[in-house]
């Protein structure tokens, strides 16, 4: 398997969905899908009628059967849910799931991977965030039935994770250790997953993915690649000008005139030291040029991922008319992407797209009657009495604080999970009749995405996108490896004029 050129990123909550990473894995790419909420998702989209029919297709492919069709009693509606009517809820992850859930969670990792696999014979990923610790055991399973190619893991160290997926392909139970706030000395908090349990039998072994750790600095870079718990097949070297979670500057957090977190040469990636550790890499974060996946490969790449370019192409997951209103925007000047050291519950920056009405308007989010339903991004803790509790800065202010939560945590803090099913058409209905607002993500080089669009379209596809990426890049001079990071850096800071639009909620 030759180490694809490009990787598109996985984005959000089906943002990075199956059709898209189908279109660039038929291109001769690594298409990746997110596996964020996934569970989720599938529940919604059979609730919704399974428009298209896919997960009623793909689900006959399932190796248990009588799985596929308890999933498909549970929570398909024929003919989908009025338009009125809320979505039903599914249980939130503990440290316990129930058969169930873990069910549903090895069923739509397994349908999300295998319709982006469907009807040709490249390669797909899986892109996971450390940080949603619950559902990840079972969700690399179901991913893993269906035969994916690549696992990639950020927003955090899962060092664990390579050995789970050697265990995952004998058949055998597996558990992770979970991070837990206010974990006392010889606590050991841990989920498991047991494939016989779960679903009864063990299908055989299955083919172990190639491992990719998504990483920010050469320290954590080096932690992967001699002190993982197994195999480490390549890293992703990802830029804070990437867009969705970034990972927090080093040092003391400074924000700038703009309310943004500033960045200094602490940040900075030193890609000499990456090539010695001997693994392929990527480079990741304003990185979808030409021109820069060359640079990429002077330094010693074997390649670039780009997210940002793909999200706004008609193959993405994000809700049409979203897509269409930013490029829209796009046409009228540029739009400076705000990078929120506030609106993640998670504590990681996050990159905000400001858009009329959307989360990114300071009167739309404090319209937003607070609650955490769904709980994905919910932080574990210790109790008192040793047991283990769940708590999210963005839920109502009281109960956090009633967790025992610091109160200052809760200012700012958006519900990602919510506001990202909106953004790809999943949004929840409440009992006051009102939807939850979508919220946009997108890396600094946002404005950079017209130039797909080809002459005399409105719009752009993945197809634009692979193409323009891999034409010859124009005559470029060797660029120092230590100043690489510094001049993107600088490029990000004067991407807009210092009085474009921002978010509001900083």
């Amino acid at each position: 398997m030759q180490p694809p050129r490009v990787i598109q990123g996985g984005m959000g909550f089906a943002v990075s969905g199956w059709k898209l990473a189908s279109t660039v894995s038929r291109l001769g790419n690594l298409g990746v899908v997110s596996g964020s909420g996934l569970d989720l998702l599938v529940s919604r989209l059979l609730q919704s009628g399974d428009p298209g029919g896919h997960i009623t297709r793909i689900l006959e492919r399932f190796p248990f059967p009588e799985i596929a069709q308890r999933v498909r009693a549970q929570h398909e509606i024929p003919g989908g849910k009025a338009p009125t009517a809320p979505f039903r809820r599914i249980p939130m992850w503990t440290a316990t799931p129930s058969i169930a859930l873990q069910q549903l969670a090895v069923v739509a990792n397994f349908v999300e991977v295998a319709l982006a696999k469907d009807g040709h014979d490249g390669i797909v990923g899986i892109n996971y965030l450390t940080k949603i610790q619950l559902p990840l055991l079972a969700s690399l399973y179901g991913a893993m039935l269906a035969g994916v190619d690549y696992v990639l893991m950020g927003a955090g160290l899962p060092r664990e994770v390579p050995a789970i997926l050697d265990r995952l392909a004998e058949g055998l139970d597996v558990e992770f250790p979970l991070s837990v706030e206010g974990a006392q000395p010889g606590d050991a908090y841990r989920t498991t997953f047991s494939p016989q349990r779960v679903l009864g039998a063990v299908p055989g072994p299955l083919r172990r993915p190639r491992f990719l750790a998504i990483v920010a600095s050469n320290t954590l870079a080096a932690l992967m690649a001699k002190n993982a718990t197994g195999r480490v097949d390549g890293l992703v070297i990802e830029g804070h000008t990437a867009g969705g979670h970034n990972a927090p500057p080093r040092g003391k957090l400074v924000v700038d005139a703009h309310g943004e977190p500033e960045y200094g040469p602490r940040n900075d990636v030193d890609l000499a030291a990456i090539r010695q550790l001997g693994l392929p890499f990527w480079l990741a974060g304003s990185y979808a040029s030409p021109e820069r996946l060359h640079e990429a490969e002077q330094h010693g790449a074997a390649g670039i991922q780009a997210g940002t370019a793909f999200a706004f192409a008609r193959e993405s997951g994000l809700a049409p008319e979203l897509k269409s209103a930013v490029l829209a925007t796009l046409r009228q000047g540029p739009i400076r992407v705000f990078t929120d050291p506030n609106a993640s519950p998670t504590g990681f920056p996050f990159k905000v797209v400001p858009l009329s009405g959307t989360l990114s308007e300071r009167e739309v989010y404090d319209a937003r009657v607070r609650n955490c339903d769904l709980g994905y991004l919910r932080r574990v803790y210790r109790k008192l009495d040793g047991r283990l509790g769940y708590r999210c800065p963005g839920e109502p202010v009281e109960d956090y604080v009633r967790k025992g939560g610091d109160e200052a945590e809760t200012a700012g803090r958006k519900c990602l999970c919510n506001c990202l099913l909106a953004n790809v058409g999943l949004a929840q209905r409440r009992g006051d009749g009102s939807l939850e607002m979508p919220m946009l993500t997108a890396g600094s080089e946002l404005n950079a995405v017209t130039g797909f669009i080809p002459a005399g379209a409105d719009s752009y596809g993945a197809g634009d996108v692979i193409r323009k990426l891999t034409a010859p890049a124009r005559a470029l001079a060797i660029i120092d490896v230590t100043s690489s990071a510094a001049a993107v850096r600088d490029a990000a800071r004067s991407a807009a004029p210092p009085g474009a639009a921002r978010s509001g909620t900083s």
